[in-house]
């Protein structure tokens, strides 16, 4: 491993060196090992090792602790070492410092355009089979009279005159390191370098209008709330000849009102009367596949879970489907003939007194492990 040299050494000053000495010598220095300005073997790995040296030594408290601690203070400075070309973080940042203007400014190219967001509701089998919406999305566009040019069809912009057509302002100035040229793009034509002489009449001269288009999304099957869908290149139109942005279908599945969706299953909870559960029945069981009979065993109790297999929500993006869950629920009836109070009363005199079954798990503790282990 490298051993770090003295950061005295590397600007080449004394401990004592003032904060004026200590910034021209780190001047001198970048200027003369600059990478843009120094193309020998070594420079830019000399460059970096002067900026982390001005950067500690620079700064008073920064300084206080390397004078102590020596290069094992990295951690005291807060920052784990002197990584990433310090206070300018790039090679290039170093004139934008000293001189405050763009070392390379070029007029502006293609804009990507905005990404949009549409909300859609959709029913609880709409969901879970998936299904063609087609939207209504208004958005900016391209404008059709003009094809984007921004002037009046049968015209052509003029070359800026500002600029010279080159879309750039260079302004020689001088600095510490001597004369370079500070390049900002031209104000007058937005560093496109023409200006629109007969603005389009269509679009006022934007080169966009806004339009509502319509767009058939194909839903796939197994889509659940807050579900989004990307559509690429269906967002609004991007600025001087750019791409459009995206389009992101952000879902809303309502709520059914006989099942409930845990993951790729579905839950329903089945009413049962005291003769069905004392009994058993055969039952019809809504699913959204339609009805299926279920055989429903004597003694069943509040709780008791059902399984139909492969009959919940289909697997977004890969085979097979979820199951239907059937919870049963023993109705108490709140109102009865007396005929059926009789039979009752009478019921009550052979059964005796209720005792609880004997579970080893609770109901909520059945529920979950079904949902656990599916």
């Amino acid at each position: 491993m490298k051993t770090k040299r003295d950061y005295y050494e590397v600007l080449g000053v004394e401990r004592s060196a003032g904060e004026d000495e200590i910034k021209k010598a780190f001047r001198k220095l970048a200027f003369k090992f600059h990478p843009d300005r120094n193309k020998d073997d070594g420079a830019e790995d000399k460059f970096k090792e002067i900026n982390e040296a001005y950067e500690v030594l620079s700064d008073a408290e920064k300084r206080a602790n390397y004078d102590r601690f020596g290069h094992s203070s990295g951690q005291a400075f807060g920052q784990g070492g002197f990584e990433g070309f310090g206070p300018f973080g790039g090679l290039g940042d170093i004139f934008e410092t000293f001189f405050g203007g763009a070392a390379g400014a070029t007029r502006r190219g293609p804009q990507r355009g905005t990404d949009l967001r549409y909300d859609l509701t959709l029913d609880f089998e709409e969901a879970v089979f998936g299904c063609d919406k087609e939207l209504e999305l208004p958005r900016v566009e391209v404008c059709s009279a003009c094809k984007g040019s921004r002037s009046e069809p049968g015209t052509q912009p003029a070359k800026c005159t500002s600029c010279n057509g080159t879309g750039e302002i260079r302004r020689v100035q001088q600095s510490i390191f001597g004369q370079f040229v500070n390049v900002t793009p031209c104000s007058r034509c937005g560093g496109e370098g023409r200006i629109i002489v007969t603005p389009c009449t269509t679009c006022r001269g934007t080169g966009k209008e806004r339009k509502v288009r319509r767009i058939v999304v194909s839903i796939p099957a197994g889509v659940d709330d807050e579900s989004q869908i990307r559509l690429t290149g269906e967002g609004e139109a991007g600025g001087r000849g750019g791409p459009h942005g995206n389009l992101h279908v952000v879902l809303h599945v309502r709520e059914h009102k006989l099942f409930k969706r845990q993951g790729d299953d579905i839950i329903y909870e089945l009413p049962v009367n005291f003769a069905q559960a004392a009994l058993g029945d055969e039952m019809s069981v809504p699913t959204v596949d339609g009805e299926v009979n279920l055989r429903l065993p004597a003694g069943s109790q509040t709780g008791s879970i059902f399984t139909l297999r492969g009959k919940g929500v289909p697997h977004l993006r890969q085979t097979g489907r979820g199951d239907h869950h059937v919870i049963a629920r023993v109705v108490t009836p709140e109102s009865l003939t007396e005929e059926q109070k009789k039979m009752f009363h009478e019921l009550s005199k052979t059964l005796g007194r209720a005792v609880l079954p004997k579970e080893e798990k609770s109901l909520f503790d059945k529920i979950r492990e079904v949902f656990t282990t599916n």
